[in-house]
Order: C-alpha cells, then sequence, then structure tokens
C-alpha cells in the first residue's frame, strides 16, 4: 500500500520556527511560528483571486453559547494553519470570521510537553489541546480536561464507527473531546539492503533475524514504544497473556522490557524527530524500523529505496483528540472549534496537509478529488480510510494507567513506570 505525506514538510518548518522562538514550554501561546496571523482582509487581499479556499458552510451560532472572543490553543505543528505557509491550507481565519474568536497557537514538540503545558496556571492557561493517545488518558485521569456533550457537536455523528467510542479518549460512556485523524506506525525497511521484505516485527525483535542488521535498526524513542514490544509478544509469547499491548500487568511488562533490553544493542539510533529517521534512511545508518507515514512518503519521493509494510502481528498507531481544559477562559470558542474541525471541508485541508486519515470519513468527497497543492487522486484509498482491515490492525496509543480498565483492576503499570523504564532501556 502506497502513502503520501509530502505536505507536512511545510508543517514541519513552521514548528523549527515556533520551537526556536518559543523560548521553552513556559512560553505563551503565538499565532502558528511564532507570528501575528494575517487577518482575513490582509489575506484576501494578498491572494486576490488566486486562492479559493475550501470553507464550510455551518452555522456554529448556537454551538456552545456565544464566543469569548479568544481561543488559546496547544498543537502539534499543521493542526492549525493560517495560510501562512501554504495559502489554499488556511481552516484558522475562516473560523475567526465565522466565529470571532481569535486563535493564539503553542506548537508541542511531545505529548509530554503538552502535559505539562495543560496543566500551566492550573489549567487556565491553554483552552484545548490537539493531544495523541499516550497523553489524552493522562488529561483524564488528572481531571485536567472537560467531559463533551458530543450531541452538541454537529459533525460528530460522521466521524468514523471506530472512532466514536475509541478508550484513548472515553472513560466510562463519557466523551473527552473530539477526534482529529489519524495513522498507523509502519515498518519501514530500505528495500536494498533488507531481504526478503519482512513481514514480521520479528526482523527488529527476534535475534536470528535482526542479527543482519545489527546497529541499523531503528525504534521511536518514546516511553510508549514499550507497547510495540508487547504487541509483537501477544502473538510470540502468548503464554504472558497479553490482551492489550497499553495494560499490562507486571509480568507482561517486565517481559516486554527484557525484550527491548535484549533489542538495544541492536538499536543504531532511536528517534523522535522525523527529520532524523529521514536522515538516517537517506545515508544507510539506518535500515530497518518502525517510521510514521509521513517519513516513509519523504523518502519515496526522493526516491530513497524504501518499502513499508503493516506487519502480520499488526502495529500500533496514533489517533488525536481535540481536548479542552476543565477550567478553559473559552469554553464556547473551543466547542466551536470542535465542531468546525469535524466539518468535511477542515478534514480535508488537514489530512491533505498534514498527511493523515480524516476522522470525519464525508472528507472523502473532497480528498479524492485533490483539493490543493497537496491533493491526491483517490486519497482515501491510499490512505486506507474505509478500509476496516487496516485500522482494525492497529492498536491506538493510550496512557498505561495502573487500572487495567478490567477485572484485574489495579493491577497495571501506570505510564510512570513505563517512563522511569524507558530511560533504563536506552541506558
Amino acid at each position: 500500500m502506497q502513502f503520501r505525506r509530502i505536505a507536512a514538510i511545510a508543517a514541519g518548518a513552521a514548528f523549527a520556527v515556533a520551537a526556536c522562538s518559543s523560548g521553552g514550554s513556559s512560553a505563551a501561546p503565538t499565532t502558528a511560528a511564532g507570528t501575528e496571523a494575517p487577518s482575513a482582509s490582509a489575506e484576501a487581499s494578498a491572494s486576490a483571486g488566486a486562492v479559493k479556499l475550501l470553507v464550510p458552510n455551518i452555522d456554529l451560532t448556537n454551538v456552545g453559547g456565544p464566543g469569548e472572543g479568544e481561543l488559546n490553543l496547544i498543537i502539534w505543528p499543521g493542526y492549525a494553519e493560517n495560510g501562512s505557509n501554504v495559502p489554499e491550507y488556511d481552516w484558522v481565519n475562516p473560523f475567526t470570521d465565522a466565529t470571532g474568536c481569535k486563535v493564539n497557537l503553542k506548537p508541542a514538540a511531545s505529548s509530554d510537553e503538552m502535559v505539562t503545558l495543560m496543566r500551566q496556571g492550573g489549567g487556565t492557561v491553554y483552552d484545548g489541546v490537539s493531544a495523541s493517545g499516550d497523553a489524552t488518558n493522562r488529561l483524564i485521569a488528572n481531571g485536567d480536561v472537560a467531559e463533551i456533550d458530543v450531541t452538541k457537536i454537529p459533525g460528530f455523528s460522521d466521524v468514523a464507527d471506530f472512532l466514536k467510542d475509541a478508550p484513548h479518549y472515553v472513560v466510562n460512556g463519557k466523551h473527552y473531546g473530539v477526534p482529529h485523524g489519524w495513522g498507523g506506525n509502519l515498518l519501514m525497511y530500505r528495500t536494498d539492503s533488507v531481504t526478503p521484505a519482512p513481514t514480521s516485527w520479528d526482523v527488529v525483535f527476534d535475534s536470528a533475524k535482526a542479527a543482519p542488521y545489527s546497529g541499523k535498526i531503528t525504534a521511536y524513542d518514546s516511553p510508549i514504544y514499550i507497547a510495540d514490544a508487547a504487541l509483537y509478544l501477544k502473538t510470540h509469547k502468548p503464554e504472558l497473556g497479553i490482551t492489550d499491548p497499553y495494560e499490562l500487568t507486571q509480568p507482561q511488562f517486565d517481559a516486554a522490557v527484557a525484550l527491548l533490553k535484549e533489542q538495544r544493542p541492536w538499536v543504531g539510533k532511536y528517534w523522535a524527530a522525523f527529520t532524523d529517521e529521514i536522515d538516517n534512511f537517506k545515508n544507510a545508518t539506518t535500515v530497518v524500523g518502525t517510521t510514521w507515514p509521513y517519513q516513509y512518503n519523504v523518502l519515496k519521493g526522493e526516491s530513497v529505496p524504501v518499502g513499508a509494510v503493516v506487519p502480520s502481528e499488526g502495529m500500533t498507531g496514533w489517533a488525536d483528540t481535540w481536548m479542552m481544559s476543565a477550567k478553559a477562559k473559552h469554553p464556547n470558542c473551543m466547542q466551536k472549534w470542535m465542531a468546525w474541525m469535524l466539518t468535511p471541508e477542515v478534514q480535508t485541508q488537514v489530512a491533505e496537509y498534514f498527511g493523515e486519515a480524516p476522522a470525519n470519513p464525508k472528507a472523502c468527497q473532497f480528498l479524492d478529488q485533490g483539493y490543493g497543492s497537496y491533493g491526491v487522486k483517490d486519497f482515501c484509498t491510499e490512505y486506507s480510510v474505509n478500509d476496516k482491515n487496516f485500522y482494525d490492525s492497529i492498536s491506538f496509543w493510550k496512557t498505561p494507567l495502573a487500572d487495567c480498565g478490567d477485572s484485574r483492576g489495579q493491577t497495571c503499570v501506570d505510564y510512570s513506570v513505563w517512563s522511569q523504564k524507558w530511560t533504563e532501556i536506552k541506558g
């Protein structure tokens, strides 16, 4: 299956500027790339007739009540574009025009940073966050985010069924946000070095299969990667009784940690920044390991000999969620933003620009036509948006908690221990 995620280069560039100018995680929210967003009139004047935006036709008047005039968001780079990077990708200025809510942005580099930022000022600095599954349950468990009545969010009924009640943001039947987009963590390899083409994670976890590539294996630099080892053990050591790679009892967790410690000498590079993995695959210091669709598509676009597969054991993956602070100063603007972000028109722009599957499959009516500069014909086929076999193969990130979420009760290993052990694994 082929993926295309070239658009995120622009998002990465915006993040690089923002990260350098923010002065650390304590900085107040700014507009994208740390600059003032152009006004809607300036945007229209600058692009006069050159750009036709895909703007939702939605009345947000009664969503959340009167807007408070402002909205402070923590985002993954590329999740709130104002047209300053690529003119036809602008869903921030039209939102302000429609609601009167001026959007201020704080890009974050990691889920841990997002959690820290959401707790600043007792949770009053930021109104919301585009959280991944390795942050969402932490925020819910700590009371940092508010329950959302999704029946009052237009468009929620259009969300893909497998995301409507997903455990990374729905707890005890309560929704703590609305979905944004999703993707899988693939196994990528250099086709000129790794033969035969791998079909299993054994190429990075089994000593015999991994031996030819020792020192050139890569892995994602995060405690959540322990779940990848657990997912592998679920198939290859069924006697452990692993049912969920994020809900591990102590013996199950210990087995996953032991596997990663065994793997450690074979890993040449752990990557956190996507640019690092791209560079390492280019110069062949890395030849096989876990990846996001973005890196794969950049490398394919530059004619680097790489392939990517969904291994036989399945894969982990991410599904991001817009969540509102429990103490948001601008809750009405935040609810309007949630509804705005679920519209097919905005979902189209986000999916193309960032390179991810949309949470709302109705976006396919625009996506499959190739809307903007990064548009791809048959986008939803390329990204397996409606492929049940594909999304069923993904174990979506969720924060490990002591509560196993089943009859085992409080016997699972908490994320804080995952973090401690990850430091130990890396040495």
